[in-house]
């Protein structure tokens, strides 16, 4: 039985009963909801072994290749598979330690992760430091055999559901850019680190703010050496751009089906203009696909090809799109609110964010 089949047999079985609840949530904008059955299915990937499926298997991994991996994301969408809660300790920091953290680091952090126990979030962006990242201000000094952080990390997505965060910090006094910058991982549950939400237009806030004040975290949890921190951060978001951006395709074109079905029950797609709309959006999705396969040659060893780059501004301006499509189908009910969002109106407010997060287009 190749993965395809595999995964798509087990979660037949097993995305039923108290967990159909979570399929198709959890995604971007979505990613605040059912925190704790979210975490339950991803201890019950890990018992399946679907975690960690091209790590080495040296590591517990099963070492696949890449179109094994592209074919586990895109069934795991197409079947409405809740957001990985674990999302950002495999696909971002397991990869990283692999490539560039030592024995005692694999064998101490990726377990949590492949057992789906030990949750992460990113400590990249701060408030002058967003697509200007080299410009960050947070401080490390080492002082004994521990690191004492001080500063402010943002839009740090679903800090408060996580255990540990990796933060890029200015290890050497006077250094700017990208100079005497430091990769630390460090745990959340400590004095010193104190996490407030971010609460957002749509109603939800799986983001927030992060602030160290004299927060700790061991000498042995620096992957790499002091002036590395850049060259290991931007390796950690080529391997953001690897295969799991497929799996997101998936998640997309279920977003347009949803659009199409809404215009044909609504008389929207009598409408000349938006059927010229919907083509276009199909069209760009196949082309999404192209870019995403072509890319994926630079994402096994954390090195970053412009095609990365590429692929990152046509989904995100193409996810914006679609968010306004949505509203254009839905039409006059698009500027009602009965209680909470709609899925659509959820999807609109949330794609504005699309072209800045993750790399702004400008």
């Amino acid at each position: 039985m190749n993965i395809r089949e595999e995964i798509n047999q087990w979660l037949l079985e097993n995305l039923s009963g108290e967990y159909e609840k979570v399929r198709w949530r959890g995604c971007p904008g979505d990613e605040d909801v059912y925190p704790e059955l979210r975490k339950e299915w991803e201890k019950k990937l890990g018992e399946a072994g679907f975690i960690g499926l091209s790590w080495p298997e040296e590591y517990g991994g099963r070492n696949l290749g890449l179109m094994d991996i592209v074919a586990y994301n895109e069934e795991y969408a197409r079947h409405g598979g809740p957001g990985r809660a674990g999302h950002i300790g495999e696909t971002l920091v397991a990869p990283t330690i692999i490539a560039f953290g030592t024995d005692d680091q694999k064998q101490r952090f990726l377990p949590g992760i492949k057992q789906g126990t030990e949750f992460w979030c990113q400590g990249y962006s701060e408030p002058n430091a967003g697509s200007d990242l080299s410009n960050l201000k947070t401080k490390a000094e080492l002082v004994g055999d521990e690191w004492i952080l001080n500063g402010q990390k943002v839009w740090t997505s679903l800090a408060h559901e996580s255990d540990w965060v990796f933060v890029v910090a200015r290890a050497v006094e006077g250094s700017k850019g990208r100079d005497g910058l430091v990769f630390l991982l460090v745990p959340l549950d400590q004095e010193g680190v104190e996490i407030r939400p971010i609460h957002q237009i749509s109603g939800s806030a799986e983001f927030n703010e992060v602030y160290f004040t004299d927060a700790k975290t061991s000498q042995a949890n620096m992957i790499g050496e002091v002036g590395e921190g850049w060259k290991i951060a931007m390796a950690l978001l080529a391997f953001e751009r690897g295969t799991s951006t497929l799996g997101q395709q998936m998640l997309f074109k279920s977003e347009l089906d949803m659009i199409v079905d809404i215009a044909k029950r609504n008389g929207a797609m009598k409408n000349p203009l938006i059927r010229q709309r919907i083509a276009k959006a199909h069209a760009g999705l196949k082309v999404m696909r192209f870019n995403a396969l072509r890319m994926l040659n630079g994402t096994e060893n954390g090195t970053m090809t412009k095609e990365g780059y590429i692929s990152k501004i046509f989904w995100a301006t193409w996810h914006r799109d679609l968010g306004e499509l949505a509203m254009d189908v839905v039409g006059d009910e698009a500027e009602l609110v009965d209680g909470e969002f709609s899925r659509m109106q959820k999807l609109f407010l949330y794609t504005r964010a699309d072209t800045i997060y993750a790399g702004t287009n400008q």
